[in-house]
Parts: structure tokens; C-alpha cells; sequence
């Protein structure tokens, strides 16, 4: 049975199945749910078998169709690529099921093909070991999404989907021409190959600023955050959960993958800015969510302050920093799905979101606030969450480098985030008269958000595996260091 096991290629059929459960969802939309939720869990069994596989036998390399590097196409797995698959995997089975009961058979039949087709293209984005195969997986991931933004419908979502367009193109042109530029100076596209090759010279220069000016832009750093809250504001909540879970994550996850094996050679200059980038991020995020009125806005704004803690680890550039980070975009993925489920429900109760209008929903959506409450615990970083041992791991990485300024960051973070999450739950739990006429949540869409908000807490408490799994293959082996 074990041998079995390790032979299955599950780093392939993870590329494979979400693609044809996708074209199965689009040729059969009248069964689409079903296909759907049957090809969430049999990527979710992927994802556990891959993970045994790399438990067992290490970081693993498949060459696409026996041919590999560098005449062919390699995909890699590690550590750090297992942890953005588990987080996928479980965020992503989550929205299947809040999705199944949250879209009407017309809005079902457009979301199903484009939101596996756009887990198809996390998935090899994760899996991909070439730098020009990044840039196409990262290209289906923004039109996916941009489509799944204006699934919506009506002006607001289609100009935000628009803005959404032209800013995921700004951003993978800057990434193409910096990959260009590689393969013109070291002839290769292979990230294995390059780490080897690659050496200080001013076309690596330009190469490192054009590739990561586009994908700060995906990510929405800080100030390149601009397209992130109308994004939110006028999609569905599940397409804002997705998009704030595990979108922006991915242009996260390239900037890092390269920084640790092609770009160690940049230094503590530039880190630092993506150090002072991030921070403003915390801070001027904080302050946004805490100034806005609609619920979803607020969530958003969070999103722009908490992807800033993850840049604080370049600067701080030791192995327990980057640990502190992962755990952050672990941790925020499953709280952030959850606020934005719980805010989908209750605009669906109430029919808004304005904020000082939320009294009278309580006694409708017990689940739901409590699922909003546990998310913010961790978004605050509140012990036991996962957001309490990530601050706790990036705290220790900045007193132990002599860095005690980010110290001073990652406690303003978490008094904005208090801040605003209070303000939240200081409208909801009153004792306002309950509304007379209100809408019925379906329990899964409440139970999902509260088991999103239960895994960002539990992972507080069992954190053995996520940072074992996160070695595999040492990918923190490498690069800039103090």
C-alpha cells in the first residue's frame, strides 16, 4: 500500500484534476455543484498524499514528459510549496462548500469552471520549478479572477474588475521583462539552473526591480494596494474570500521563492525597503479598516495590513523570520476566508453592510458572529491563534538580529487590528431589538466560516506539523541572512 502511494504522481494530478473538473463543471452546468464539490475533495485527498509523499521521501522533482531541465519543464515541491498547498486545499474546499449554498443555478454554472480553472493555476504556480512557467500560471490566475470579480454584475463590479484587469497586465508585463532579461544573460529558466548561474551585474539589477515591482502590484503592497478594496467591496463574498486568501498570496509566494534561491545576492538594501514597505502597510492598512463604515471595506483594508507583516521578514532574513511569515499567510488565509464568509452572511440577513446599522442581526447569525469573533482573535494575534505564534516567531526573529524597530510595528499592527475588530463586535453584540423580517442563512455557510475560524486558532496550538512541513527540502536554506 505504501509503495502505492509513493508512486501515485500527485504532484501531476493536482495540475490535472481541478482542470478537468473544470471543463466537466462547464460542459455539464446543471450537475456543476456536485462536479464542483467532488473535485475540491479530491484535490483536498491530493494534497494529503503528496504531503505524505514529501514526509517520506523529501523535496520531489518530476520532469514533464521525461523530459526535464533544461530542454523540458521540471515541477518542484518542498516545504515551502506543500504549505501554500495545504493552505490552498483547505481554504479552497471551504469556499467549494460556502459556494454550493451561496450562489443562485445562473451565478453557479459562471463560478464553478472559473473558480477550478483559477485552483488549477494556484496549484502549478506552486508546482512550477521555471520562472517563465510562473509567469503563465500567474497570468491565468488574474483573468480567472478578474472574471470571478465581475461575477457580480452591474457598473461597480465591472469597473472593478476592469481596474483589477489592467493592473494584473502593469504587473506580469514588469514580471515578463524581467524574466527576459534573465533568460538573455544566463540562457536558462530553470530557477534551479539560474540560482547557479546568475551573478551581480546591472541587467540582474533591472531584472530583480522590474520582477518585483509587478509583483508587489499583485500583492497589493502597500502603495500599490489602490485596486485590492473596490475589488472586494463589489465581488461575492466567496470571490473576496479567495481573492484575499490565496490570490494575492501567490505573487507573495513567487517574490519569495525567488529571493531565497536567485536573488540572495541582492542584500540588506533592498530588503530593507520591502521591510519599511511592509510596515507602512501594517499601519496605514490599520488605520483605513479602522476609518471605513461597510464591513467589507474594513475586512479589505485588514487585508492590505496584514500582507504587510509579511514583508517584515526580508529584512530580518533569518530562517525563524521567514518560519514567522509563513505562519502569518497560513494563519490570515484561513481567518480572512472566514471574515469575508461571515460578512457574505450577513449582508445577506441584514441586505447591507454598513457597520453602525448591524445591531438588530444577532439573534439571527449566532455561528456567524462567533466565527467573526474567533477570526479576529487571530487577526489580532491574540493567543492561542495561529496569528499569536506567527507575531511571536517574527518578534523573536527581530530582538535576536538587533532589529527591535519592527518589534515596535508588529505591536501597533496588533492594537489597529484590535481596534477595528472591536469596532465590529461593539455594534453586533448589543441588545438592539431583532429584525422583524429576515433572511434565512443556510447552517453550511455559517458552520464553514466558523471551522475556517477554528483552524486560524487551533493553529496556535499545533504548530509542530506546519513547521516540520515547512523544512522539507530547506527552502530557507539559502539568501540573505541578518
Amino acid at each position: 500500500m505504501e509503495l502505492m502511494l509513493g508512486d501515485v504522481p500527485w504532484i501531476v494530478m493536482l495540475i490535472i484534476l481541478p482542470l478537468m473538473g473544470g471543463m466537466a463543471c462547464f460542459l455539464f452546468p446543471a450537475i456543476s455543484t456536485a462536479l464542483g464539490l467532488l473535485t475540491s475533495l479530491t484535490i483536498f485527498t491530493c494534497v494529503a498524499g503528496l504531503s505524505w509523499q514529501l514526509q517520506d521521501a523529501g523535496a520531489q522533482r518530476y520532469a514533464m514528459g521525461g523530459w526535464g531541465a533544461p530542454l523540458g519543464i521540471d515541477l518542484y515541491a518542498d516545504g515551502l510549496s506543500l504549505l501554500m498547498l495545504v493552505m490552498t486545499a483547505l481554504v479552497g474546499l471551504g469556499i467549494s462548500v460556502y459556494s454550493s449554498r451561496y450562489f443562485s443555478r445562473d451565478k453557479a454554472n459562471h463560478f464553478w469552471p472559473l473558480w477550478l480553472f483559477l485552483w488549477a493555476a494556484l496549484n502549478a504556480l506552486f508546482l512550477s520549478a521555471d520562472i517563465f512557467n510562473l509567469y503563465v500560471t500567474l497570468e491565468l490566475l488574474g483573468l480567472a479572477a478578474v472574471a470571478l470579480v465581475a461575477l457580480a454584475g452591474g457598473a461597480q463590479a465591472l469597473t472593478s474588475a476592469m481596474r483589477y484587469l489592467l493592473v494584473s497586465l502593469l504587473g506580469s508585463l514588469f514580471y515578463l521583462l524581467g524574466v527576459a532579461l534573465l533568460y538573455h544573460s544566463f540562457g536558462s529558466l530553470d530557477i534551479a539552473i539560474l540560482a547557479q548561474r546568475v551573478e551581480p551585474s546591472p541587467a540582474v539589477w533591472v531584472a530583480v526591480g522590474l520582477i518585483s515591482t509587478g509583483l508587489l502590484l499583485k500583492t497589493a503592497l502597500f502603495p500599490l494596494h489602490f485596486w485590492l478594496p473596490p475589488a472586494h467591496a463589489s465581488a461575492p463574498a466567496p470571490v473576496s474570500a479567495l481573492m484575499s486568501a490565496l490570490v494575492v498570496k501567490a505573487s507573495f509566494y513567487i517574490l519569495l521563492r525567488m529571493w531565497l534561491e536567485i536573488f540572495p545576492i541582492v542584500g540588506a538594501s533592498f530588503a530593507q525597503l520591502l521591510g519599511l514597505l511592509g510596515a507602512a502597510a501594517v499601519l496605514w492598512g490599520g488605520i483605513q479598516a479602522l476609518r471605513q463604515t461597510r464591513l467589507k471595506l474594513l475586512i479589505a483594508y485588514s487585508t492590505v495590513s496584514q500582507l504587510g507583516y509579511l514583508f517584515l521578514a526580508f529584512p530580518l532574513g533569518t530562517s525563524l523570520a521567514w518560519q514567522g511569515a509563513l505562519y502569518m499567510l497560513l494563519s490570515h488565509a484561513m481567518a480572512k476566508a472566514a471574515l469575508f464568509m461571515a460578512a457574505g452572511n450577513i449582508q445577506a440577513v441584514a441586505g447591507h453592510d454598513r457597520i453602525a446599522e448591524l445591531d438588530p442581526i444577532t439573534q439571527h447569525l449566532p455561528l456567524t458572529l462567533t466565527a467573526f469573533s474567533l477570526a479576529g482573535i487571530s487577526i489580532m494575534g491574540l493567543p492561542p491563534s495561529g496569528g499569536f505564534i506567527a507575531k511571536w516567531l517574527l518578534l523573536q526573529a527581530s530582538i535576536q538580529s538587533g532589529q527591535w524597530w519592527w518589534a515596535i510595528i508588529l505591536i501597533l499592527g496588533g492594537l489597529l487590528a484590535a481596534a477595528y475588530v472591536f469596532k465590529v463586535i461593539g455594534h453586533v453584540f448589543t441588545h438592539d431589538q431583532p429584525m422583524s423580517e429576515a433572511k434565512e442563512v443556510p447552517a453550511t455557510m455559517e458552520w464553514t466560516a466558523l471551522v475556517l475560524a477554528l483552524i486560524a486558532v487551533l493553529l496556535g496550538l499545533f504548530t509542530s506539523w506546519p513547521l516540520a512541513m515547512m523544512e522539507i527540502g530547506s527552502p530557507f536554506g539559502g539568501g540573505y541572512s541578518g
